[in-house]
């Protein structure tokens, strides 16, 4: 860009440019560089490039691939392969909690130690994160911890929601809820803001969907009733920003259901949509939640495979077509395949990705972003304080002004320190 243009003329340009370019222009000068690391330009960088990660063991050479595909025009002929890095890699079987701002929350153990990890795809940058377990002494209890992700849209903070349920089994009783918060700015989970838990009785099965500023989430509310427990499915929303928890009715087809998984949640666009299986007759009902108070739901359209078996709806595309994954009949041995479904003219377009059953196929979309720019490479963040994670030898080094690095045989590590090193 010319000297001649004026700085706030560069600036509006920057904001229209890819990220690959962003990070490249970061080189150029220092002026260029410090707009570009600002918090504002951050948080007000909005990329209108939609891609779609996929996760997949291939059924060929059945090597464990991720791809990114441009969700565009020119969709599916660009697929990008990644470089996953070392953190993602190593841990056992991840998941994805979320995708929220272009940022993915993985979830899995870490050499035995739970651990959440963001992914900035478009540059390339991971953020440990050790999430606490659940310590305590006390009989006939039993605990599940369930995570749920997003960024705070006034704040551009990215947070973790950790949610405990807790089953009494002597008593038959649900004991109320332990929330707490993880938030990169401050690098600490704390205890949450709201004071609104919902009731006791509610189970609550993940946070997985972020939107417009809010996590939402699957429960069932176990109802006492002459002497047992009569219940309802039900949605839970959480406010990223005043983290107040609410509980939203679903058609009343979903709150009875007894399927084992009669439903699950997902987003088109910007509006929720849930998901309703009918396993007797291989469809999938596709829910939309409507704006406003009422939060009622719409019924859009059913998928329908007539030639073969649905196994999942994984993702929408931009374009609010659903990706699914299905087997076909008449293909022996019977081998899943990741298609595109066309809700109108009903017709499956095969993409070209042909899986095992043995890895879980995920699909989910993303955005290109600069969050995590600031944040150091291999950083790690346990009990409040951050550390860099030298892979090579397992040792964690506590992380305060500078970047520390210790002498390893690995020639690919660094021999340098500087300052006061605290091996933990």
């Amino acid at each position: 860009m010319s000297n001649n243009l004026p700085f706030d003329i560069q600036a509006e340009i920057m904001n229209m440019l890819p990220v690959k370019s962003l990070i490249q222009f970061r080189s150029v000068s220092k002026s260029w560089k410090s707009h570009i690391d600002s918090s504002d330009f951050i948080a007000h960088y909005s990329s209108q490039q939609q891609h779609l990660l996929v996760r997949y063991q291939d059924s060929a050479d059945l090597v464990e691939k991720y791809v990114s595909i441009a969700d565009d025009d020119t969709f599916p002929q660009y697929k990008v392969s990644l470089t996953v890095p070392l953190l993602v890699n190593r841990i056992k079987y991840p998941f994805i909690i979320g995708n929220s701002h272009g940022l993915l929350c993985l979830y899995d153990c870490y050499h035995e130690t739970p651990m959440a990890i963001l992914w900035n795809i478009s540059i390339r940058k991971v953020v440990a994160v050790v999430v606490p377990a659940v310590v305590s002494d006390e009989q006939d209890v039993r605990y599940r911890t369930t995570l749920g992700f997003g960024v705070c849209p006034g704040t551009i903070d990215p947070k973790i929601v950790k949610v405990i349920n807790r089953w009494n089994f002597k008593e038959s009783t649900i004991v109320p809820w332990q929330v707490e918060v993880f938030t990169l700015s401050t690098g600490a989970w704390r205890s949450s803001y709201s004071t609104n838990i919902p009731s006791q009785t509610v189970d609550l099965s993940g946070l997985q969907v972020d939107l417009d500023g809010f996590l939402y989430g699957l429960a069932v509310n176990w109802i006492p009733r002459d002497g047992g427990f009569t219940f309802s499915n039900v949605v839970i929303s959480f406010d990223m920003t005043s983290e107040e928890f609410r509980e939203i009715n679903v058609p009343d087809s979903l709150a009875r259901s007894m399927s084992v998984r009669p439903f699950h949640i997902s987003k088109l666009r910007k509006s929720l949509v849930v998901l309703e299986l009918d396993g007797y007759k291989n469809l999938f009902f596709v829910w939309m939640m409507d704006h406003g108070h009422s939060k009622s739901f719409t019924k859009l359209f059913t998928i329908y495979a007539p030639d073969a078996r649905i196994l999942s709806v994984l993702a929408f595309r931009k374009s609010g077509e659903p990706m699914i994954e299905i087997e076909r009949h008449c293909s022996k041995p019977l081998s899943p395949l990741l298609v595109v479904y066309e809700p109108y003219s009903k017709h499956i377009d095969d993409i070209g990705i042909n899986v095992t059953s043995k890895l879980p196929l995920i699909v989910s979309s993303y955005m290109e972003t600069l969050l995590l720019v600031d944040q150091p490479n291999f950083i790690m963040y346990d009990k409040g304080k951050r550390y860099l994670n030298i892979h090579s030898t397992g040792t964690h080094l506590k992380y305060t002004d500078n970047v520390y690095f210790i002498r390893s045989k690995n020639p690919g590590i660094p021999c340098a320190c500087r300052g006061h090193q605290e091996a933990e």
